[in-house]
């Protein structure tokens, strides 16, 4: 067995169809590649019965903890959950459906054991059976996150590896609204990245709605940018330069004395001045909201119950 321990992260959300399997498969893998590990599962408040599932595989299987959240926080917030509490010398995040290929995992902790990169990153290199309107929302999404930030998260993941010390500097970054793939991304360190292909789900279905996913783009956008705030001031500089030009234009018909009735010109100034107003106000707005749930530091989730299996032989050590 290696002498380095790598914790397997896996939230999870109502799938009580699929826990049970997905970590038979990685814990099969994970001891035929002769690598010491163990999980660390988040139950992001299923309303299912995934909990006890959990439960049951925990008394067979040594080597899992788990936490319970008390209601559904989001994927994010169970994976600040994990992040928070993990040990060993890295860790591992994947997706409960297998999406995420476990077969991958070997090679992803040879890089990082041997050829010493801190974070080795799996990277889609096809999205899978994919809505045509979601894969264009993808593309708009990262090509407007990274020309506004500089991040570049094209055809990126949560399937990671990442190494102690960057948890430890994730650790540092203490805003309440969080995007795993940007803070991951922004804290640097050596990278490798693997290509994979997202594999179709067997049972149960995707917990991301449009809602949610428009949700997520708003807050990885707001929190590693401040380019919407700028356009605010572009909009206004470009009113401020037009109404210079239709001034001038007003002034010489009026003294030219061929001044027209403009109902029309005046209609169509006043909807695109007050749109204009109205995203702007909504804009500042989202910022504001985020100031505001920042400085009431409530916790990023709350744990409910927890569970821990027999330990691993390095544990006992």
């Amino acid at each position: 067995m290696s002498d380095f321990l790598v914790t397997v992260v896996i939230p999870v959300y109502n799938e009580e169809s699929q826990i049970v399997e997905s970590i038979q498969i990685i814990n099969n893998i994970m001891i035929q590649s002769d690598i010491n590990h163990n999980f660390l599962l988040v139950d992001d408040g299923s309303k299912d019965n995934t909990w006890q599932a959990i439960k049951e595989i925990s008394k067979v299987t040594a080597g899992i903890e788990a936490i319970k959240l008390s209601r559904n926080f989001g994927k994010e917030s169970a994976l600040c959950a994990a992040l928070e509490i993990v040990s060993g010398d890295a860790c591992l995040i994947i997706d409960a459906d297998l999406q995420h290929p476990p077969k991958m995992i070997p090679e992803m902790v040879k890089l990082w054991r041997e050829s010493g990169f801190d974070v080795v990153e799996g990277v889609k290199s096809s999205r899978g059976k994919e809505k045509l309107a979601n894969k264009m929302g993808a593309v708009m999404f990262y090509n407007l996150l990274r020309k506004s930030s500089g991040i570049d998260l094209r055809m990126a993941s949560d399937f990671k590896l990442l190494d102690i010390k960057v948890i430890e500097a994730w650790r540092q970054m203490g805003e309440r609204n969080t995007f795993f793939r940007g803070m991951s991304a922004w804290v640097g360190y050596k990278r490798a990245s693997i290509p994979f292909s997202v594999t179709e789900r067997t049972k149960g279905n995707s917990k991301w709605s449009i809602l949610h996913l428009v949700k997520l783009a708003t807050n990885a956008i707001t929190s590693f940018s401040s380019l919407p705030l700028q356009m605010v001031t572009f909009l206004g500089v470009l009113f401020l330069i037009g109404s210079f030009f239709l001034g001038i234009q007003t002034l010489f018909m009026k003294l030219s004395k061929e001044a027209v009735s403009g109902f029309t010109t005046v209609i169509l100034l006043q909807l695109l001045i007050g749109s204009s107003l109205m995203i702007s106000l909504g804009i500042i707005g989202t910022y504001i909201a985020k100031i505001y749930d920042e400085v009431k530091y409530r916790p990023r989730y709350l744990v409910a119950e927890k569970i821990t299996s027999p330990v691993n032989e390095k544990e006992k050590e």
